[in-house]
């Protein structure tokens, strides 16, 4: 029945029996495109996992790599071992195959929420979710993985983004994401009110954003590219201690800072199909806005990460960022924001 999990949630409504077992657990459906998984037996490296995508509707990869997981687990080619909550985030959207619907949701996470319509109420339900899951879970230690594609080209193919927070990341992770072949990472220089972001500012949570690639519809996606991947979210899902190779296989970086759109007059000025982490030289003027000015590179080189004119007014039209050096013995030391 997981495997018609995905058919159901697009259809919104629940399955007549809304709960099941497998061969190593349990599943519930709490909603359409929210089931929780218990295994029969905790392993004892067991985290109370969440895994999630369709934040966005377009992206749909890691829809298929949470879906062949799912399968595996339902015909016993795979094994749970610690509890995991499964969410598909934006379902209208994923029906009609489009980043959003009103209004991008991977920007509600927050817990003053107070905006109205089918995407802050969705928010507010997933909010809800998590909150309820570690509740009943408060005795493991917290992962959420919140998994991505992204609308342009990169540099880097696959890089992960660490929330910025109080909560301080685990070394260990490093090494996780590196066997699992990401290749670069980018760290937060503010509150950001994402969907990682909310379980690491409100729960502490190990929780990261993954870009696993381009947009692309079912059945266009590379997923042997992302088998590395796949082996790391099967590891937490059995709960044991996944592979691990030195962080300094990937490359760090620091948000130096955010271009926002403040007016209709505004306009990136640099090609519409440029790369994420394409690098600008000193004196590149890379944004006009009315209200805001130009903005130039000053003194340092810097990269481009998610750019998009096209937002709304107030909204982020990019992230510019420079490079840092990899952890090694602990957590990554930031450059203080300037």
């Amino acid at each position: 029945m997981l495997d018609q999990w995905l058919d159901w949630s697009l259809e919104g409504r629940h399955p007549d029996v809304s709960h099941g077992v497998f061969a190593s657990g349990t599943y519930q459906l709490h909603a359409p495109g929210i089931v929780e998984l218990i295994p029969n037996h905790y392993h004892p490296a067991a985290h109370a996992c969440i895994f999630s995508a369709a934040i966005h509707g377009n992206e749909t990869a890691p829809v298929e790599l949470l879906g062949h997981w799912l399968s595996a687990l339902e015909a016993g080619l795979a094994t749970l071992g610690a509890p995991v909550l499964v969410i598909l985030g934006n379902l209208p959207a994923l029906k009609a195959q489009q980043r959003f619907m009103t209004t991008n949701l991977n920007r509600l996470f927050n817990r003053e929420l107070a905006a109205s319509g089918d995407e802050p109420d969705r928010a507010r339900a997933l909010m809800d979710a998590v909150d309820y899951f570690y509740a009943r879970h408060s005795s493991l230690p917290k992962v959420h993985y919140d998994l991505h594609t992204a609308i342009r080209g990169s540099r880097y193919t696959r890089f992960v983004v660490e929330p910025f927070a109080d909560a301080v990341t685990d070394p260990t992770q490093w090494g996780w994401l590196a066997a699992a072949d990401m290749q670069a990472v980018l760290h937060q220089h503010q509150h950001s009110w994402t969907f990682s972001h909310y379980s690491k500012h409100y729960h502490g949570a190990q929780s990261f954003t993954f870009e696993l690639g381009r947009v692309a519809p079912f059945g266009e996606n590379d997923l042997a590219s992302l088998e590395p991947m796949q082996a790391l979210l099967t590891a937490l899902g059995e709960g044991r201690s996944p592979a691990s190779q030195p962080a300094s296989h990937m490359q760090f970086f620091q948000v130096q800072h955010e271009l926002m759109r403040q007016s209709i007059e505004f306009q990136l000025c640099f090609a519409e199909n440029i790369a994420n982490f394409h690098r600008f030289e000193p004196g590149t003027l890379l944004a006009q806005d009315s209200e805001a000015g130009d903005f130039r590179v000053e003194d340092t080189p810097l990269y481009v990460v998610f750019p998009n004119a096209a937002v709304e007014v107030g909204a982020r039209a990019a992230l510019l960022v420079a490079p840092i050096a990899p952890p090694t013995t602990g957590p990554v030391s930031s450059p203080p924001y300037e």
